[in-house]
């Protein structure tokens, strides 16, 4: 079972399926292996161009759709008013599905006011084709911004133990919103550390389920991650089994030295 988190009331599973960088087949049958194994959150975007693959593996996994938390992100040329709705019309198309459960802003944008596109993804919530809407690589002053605009339910960044999220992780407790971590094991680096590798060995576990716990163990935050080999899927979902002390929490609290793997060009100011 999936440990869940509560936010605006709505239960999120916090250990999530993510699908960037994969597609064809491979997506497909990560989908479709990771519900069977227990997932019941699954993340995908516009702009990872697997949509179709992401619905194609939901639907032959057989879950029940309420069953499943699914998230999409608007990208960069689906920002403005009039392209919100049609672009999310055609994610739901591919997904094979009524509804999803979290819209994000993809990236903050430059050309596009932030107003005018929660204002259209509000539109999608009230006509059921949304049931919350969010934002993802903002940090906490493009965070509170959009709050001054919408009931924003998700903030998802890349958040793992080398890279701390204290200011963005006090702003979702005190506001009451998920802080969803990606690249939850730094692009596979956390296999490498020393104190995660200690602590792993003392659990009979891997360095990747101790980062994972470590996140989903922290109020308001749910990690989603990548995985291609069924095995890779099965092991990071047995992280939910382990059990991390106060002081192996402490330690992994320890490793943060601001150390970012996505910083593409187009990224805001991070602030921090």
């Amino acid at each position: 079972m999936n440990k869940i988190t509560t936010v605006q009331g709505v239960e999120v599973p916090s250990l999530g399926y993510g699908t960037f960088r994969l597609s064809d087949e491979e997506c497909e049958r990560g989908v479709e292996h990771a519900l069977s194994v227990g997932y019941r959150h699954v993340d995908t975007a516009q702009a990872y161009g697997n949509e179709d693959r992401v619905g194609a593996g939901m639907e032959t996994a057989g879950v029940p759709r309420e069953e499943v938390f699914l998230t999409t992100k608007l990208q960069s040329d689906s920002v403005q008013r009039d392209r919100v709705g049609p672009s999310t019309d055609e994610s739901l198309r591919k997904l094979r599905t009524d509804y999803v459960d979290l819209l994000l802003i993809h990236w903050p944008s430059d050309e596009v006011p932030m107003a005018e596109t929660l204002e259209a993804m509000r539109e999608l919530r009230d006509a059921g084709k949304v049931r919350h809407v969010g934002v993802s690589n903002f940090p906490r002053s493009l965070v509170e911004q959009a709050m001054e605009h919408a009931t924003i339910f998700c903030d998802q960044v890349e958040y793992h133990p080398f890279l701390g999220q204290k200011t963005l992780l006090g702003l979702a407790v005190e506001h009451d919103f998920l802080l969803a971590a990606f690249a939850p094991l730094a692009q596979g680096k956390v296999m490498s550390d020393p104190t995660l590798e200690e602590i792993a060995a003392s659990h009979g576990a891997t360095a990747a389920q101790v980062a994972l716990r470590w996140l989903i163990a922290q109020d308001h935050v749910a990690a989603v991650f990548k995985a291609t080999s069924p095995e890779r899927i099965e092991m990071n979902f047995d992280a939910l089994e382990l059990n991390l002390s106060d002081e192996e929490l402490r330690r992994i609290d320890g490793l943060e030295r601001g150390e970012r793997v996505v910083d593409p060009p187009f990224a805001p100011d991070w602030e921090e």
